[in-house]
């Protein structure tokens, strides 16, 4: 895999999947869910976000990471 400078990747382009854990979390009861989408300029580069806070920046995790932690890409539609 290519080394890629994750804070400086662009994520304008990223298509984001949603994996919702079945809880109803949170402080206005709506579901705990996150999103996860493929950097397309950087391959196996992925950014994981907070479906109830769209504004924030994603984290950016390479595969290895992801894997690493648990988190199956394939589960939200992607490929690892």
């Amino acid at each position: 895999m290519d080394h890629f400078n994750l804070y400086e990747l662009d994520l304008t382009t990223v298509e984001f999947k949603r994996s919702c854990g079945g809880n109803q979390g949170g402080g206005d009861g709506g579901e705990s869910c996150v999103t996860l989408g493929a950097v397309p300029d950087a391959p196996g580069v992925f950014a994981l976000g907070d479906s109830k806070r769209p504004d924030v920046r994603p984290l950016l995790f390479t595969a290895d990471e992801l894997d690493a932690a648990g988190i199956d890409p394939t589960r939200f539609g992607l490929s690892a």
